[in-house]
């Protein structure tokens, strides 16, 4: 078909392909794009990984600090996610403060987490009512073609087991914390969800990891959140087509496959990361 077709009448462009249950870029309907994924290549930081999805880039970083918990949960720390979505990833977003998507973003990885529980705060405290660890997840968009939502996910669990957390003591002399940086610990990862995104065409149509062009085309995005246990961990739809049961079975056995592909290249990754070489790079590709 011709690209002045396409220019023309995108829609229908696409209607032409999906009806052979096909896209313009030869995937099929229920088709991942490459996924690669590269831990440690934030040398500042106390944990990092980049992920790539098609042409979707995330990075995320994690630093951590101490700080006073709260009176109500003294024995809590906390989680504080970011997603920043500037200019540079794509000629839709503008420079100043967050915009709608990126405040979206961030509060559906703060679900996530606290959903899913892939971190308890309980295991952040260093001294119950004293010091807790305050963990920083900040994910940056460098290069934005759709789905934007498992790319930050995958990036931030990946993140988050690259962490190692020093040894810390309160002094009783002096009431001050003690920091042995000879002994470290991996942070408590006690979930591994997994994000899965369909668009919806024609009400009736759904198709897993969507381009920014075909999110743009389509009646409705829907966002799966599946863990290790197949539990059900968060649905995130803004708004749209409305979605039949018998399609959101659909997604969800979708999603539980996609999990399983993710897990195990993100378990062959951290297996492959000892202390000796946490910050090499390790670059490994799934074809899914």
């Amino acid at each position: 078909m011709s690209a002045g077709f396409k220019t023309v009448e995108p829609l229908e462009y696409y209607r032409k392909f999906l009806k052979e249950n096909c896209r313009p870029d030869g995937r099929e309907l229920g088709e991942f794009r490459t996924t690669t994924l590269n831990i440690g290549s934030i040398t500042t930081a106390d944990g990092s990984a980049l992920v790539k999805l098609g042409n979707t880039t995330v990075v995320c970083g994690i630093k951590v600090e101490f700080a006073a918990p709260t009176v109500d949960a003294p024995n809590k720390g906390y989680i504080v996610p970011n997603v920043d979505l500037p200019p540079l990833c794509s000629s839709r977003f503008r420079a100043g403060p967050p915009g709608e998507q990126a405040q979206a973003a961030s509060q559906f990885i703060l679900d996530v987490l606290e959903n899913a529980q892939i971190i308890q705060k309980e295991d952040l405290c260093i001294e119950k009512g004293k010091l807790v660890w305050v963990v920083y997840c900040d994910l940056m968009c460098l290069d934005y073609d759709g789905n934007l939502l498992d790319v930050c996910v995958t990036a931030l669990l990946a993140a988050l087991k690259n962490v190692q957390l020093p040894s810390v003591s309160i002094s009783e002399e002096t009431g001050l914390a003690e920091v042995n940086m000879n002994q470290k610990h991996h942070l408590n990862i006690r979930k591994y969800p997994v994000a899965t995104s369909f668009a919806i065409f024609d009400d009736t149509i759904c198709i897993v990891d969507p381009t920014a062009e075909e999110e743009s085309l389509s009646s409705g995005i829907a966002t799966i959140v599946i863990d290790e246990d197949n539990r059900l961990c968060a649905v995130h739809k803004p708004g749209g087509s409305v979605l039949s049961s018998e399609k959101l079975q659909d997604c969800v056995v979708r999603a539980e496959t996609r999990h399983r592909e993710v897990h195990k290249l993100l378990a062959e990754v951290i297996k492959s990361v000892t202390p000796l070489t946490k910050r090499e790079k390790l670059n490994l590709q799934l074809e899914v």
